[in-house]
């Protein structure tokens, strides 16, 4: 090697890197109301999943040497507070149950998000602001707290906000602590 790239400082930044199955997470959506595997167009090689169907897909991913996948939801409903999102019931909250139930050893990671569950695409409560119709701070972090507990209490593993809202990963903390969920 280069005597240039022996430095104790430079040895982290060039060494060998080293890529296998256990550093993946497989994406997975879960459609309520899909009866079969329906292709996305514009993610190729992705589906959404029936919700009858995720066990099984997991334990063929599990077989295959993968060890975590992240869900996502597309409920059969909307509404404008996002309210399948943390309904107990919700096509995650089950998704996540019969994954468990079927592959224990899988780490489940949730997308704590409203806007596919929201009718109006907004990831959050949306309301009258100060200069008008707009997204709410404080009542979209009640939401995400809402639907990471549901998540954490269904058995994910991780639960993973996606959406931008500020103090959200605090919000979101403090909740799953005061639900016994500290890890």
């Amino acid at each position: 090697r280069l005597r240039r790239l022996r430095g104790r400082l430079i040895q982290p930044l060039v060494r060998e890197h080293a890529l296998s199955k256990n550093d993946l997470v497989a994406p997975l959506f879960i459609d309520e109301t899909a009866d079969s595997p329906v292709p996305i167009p514009s993610m190729p090689g992705q589906v959404r999943y029936p919700p009858g169907d995720i066990a099984m897909v997991v334990e063929g991913l599990k077989e295959k040497g993968l060890r975590a996948v992240l869900l996502f939801g597309i409920p059969a409903r909307k509404d404008p507070t996002a309210s399948e999102a943390y309904n107990p019931d919700g096509v995650i909250q089950e998704a996540v149950r019969s994954i468990k139930a079927a592959v224990p050893d899988m780490v489940v990671i949730t997308d704590v998000c409203a806007c596919e569950y929201t009718d109006h695409g907004h990831c959050g409560i949306v309301g009258e602001g100060p200069c008008g119709l707009d997204l709410l701070n404080d009542p979209s972090l009640a939401l995400m707290a809402q639907i990471a507990v549901s998540h954490a209490c269904a058995g994910a593993d991780i639960v993973a906000p996606s959406c931008m809202l500020d103090g959200m990963v605090a919000y979101i903390r403090q909740a799953l602590d005061d639900e016994g969920f500290p890890d």
